[in-house]
């Protein structure tokens, strides 16, 4: 009966973990893709690229919703960052995004945050759809 109660469980907690992910990609897909690219332009271009390989003063941010944090060849990323085991998701991105220092306190972003919600709806929606 016991071994009954932990499938079931484990069946409970898969489907959960499904519900969220699913919930996160709708996230990104709430935000409106032009807005964020503009948001991009105005407040992640000056140190980021959305080019394939292409570092600035920070990583390029091609591919990343969905990527592990601090994991591209070629960067060097702050001890913080790659010890976070933070996976580039809606909900990760906002709230780094929001706070880039209290979601990884020792990270080297230079960036205060964006405080609204909205607009950050937006810009990880370009994050996770990037037009060019």
């Amino acid at each position: 009966m016991n071994s009954n109660r932990l499938l079931i469980g484990l069946g409970q907690l898969a489907a959960a973990v499904t519900l969220l992910g699913a919930t996160a990609l709708a996230s990104a897909q709430t935000g409106d893709i032009s807005q964020g690219a503009a948001l991009f332009a105005t407040h992640c271009a000056e140190c980021h690229s959305m080019k394939e390989g292409k570092n600035k003063k920070g990583p390029s941010l091609f591919a990343t919703f969905g990527a592990k944090a601090a994991q591209r060849e070629g960067f060097a990323y702050s001890e913080a960052l790659r010890n976070s085991q933070l996976v580039w998701n809606a909900e990760t991105l906002s709230r780094y995004i929001a706070n880039p220092k209290a979601t990884v306190a020792g990270g080297k972003m230079k960036y205060e945050g964006l405080a609204a919600a909205s607009e950050r709806n937006d810009l990880i929606a370009y994050l996770a759809h990037p037009v060019q």
